[in-house]
């Protein structure tokens, strides 16, 4: 039998104190867009080093003599990716499945996740920050252009709701 989810607010308070381990021991706040681009640059190195070593935007993560897996965010998402399965595991909800509404086939769910999913890379990169990285880092440290990005976020996430809604309606 599944288990029960932690209760939202002890979750933000051990959310909240991860949050000042993350900028007490690393220098850093919480995010995963710049921990994948490590990751991507890293394997990139391996097949066109050239090509990392000469580009501005990839050394500046892994050109030349330097480790691209070698920073505190690539150890944070490896360790969110861990904990999350080994959470699903104790709490008997690892599985394999498709959420969504019962309109929509899985093949165009799994296409609506693709796109989301790439558009919000995207603008990660663009804005130097992905959703958690500017929501929870930038807005801890009451940074301007973070909490502009999150009442825009959520803005346009209630704007576009009413046209993407039939993919969850039961």
């Amino acid at each position: 039998m599944e288990r029960r989810y932690i209760n939202p607010y002890i979750g933000g308070v051990v959310l909240g104190v991860v949050l000042f381990l993350s900028f007490f021991l690393t220098g850093g706040g919480l995010g995963a867009s710049g921990a994948v681009s490590r990751v991507q640059v890293g394997i990139f190195d391996l097949v066109a080093s050239f090509h990392v070593d000469t580009n501005i935007y990839f050394t500046k993560m892994g050109g030349g003599t330097l480790n691209s897996f070698d920073s505190a965010s690539v150890w944070m998402l490896i360790g969110t990716f861990l904990g999350g399965l080994i959470s699903g595991f104790f709490n008997k909800r690892l599985k394999f499945e498709t959420r969504k509404g019962s309109k929509i086939s899985n093949k165009t769910r799994w296409i609506m996740a693709f796109i989301g999913g790439a558009i919000m890379g995207f603008g990660a990169r663009l804005s130097k920050g992905c959703t958690s990285g500017q929501g929870l880092s930038g807005g801890a440290v009451m940074a301007v252009g973070s909490w502009v990005f999150m009442f825009s976020l959520f803005a346009t996430g209630f704007l576009f709701a009413y046209f993407f809604r039939k993919f969850w309606e039961e």
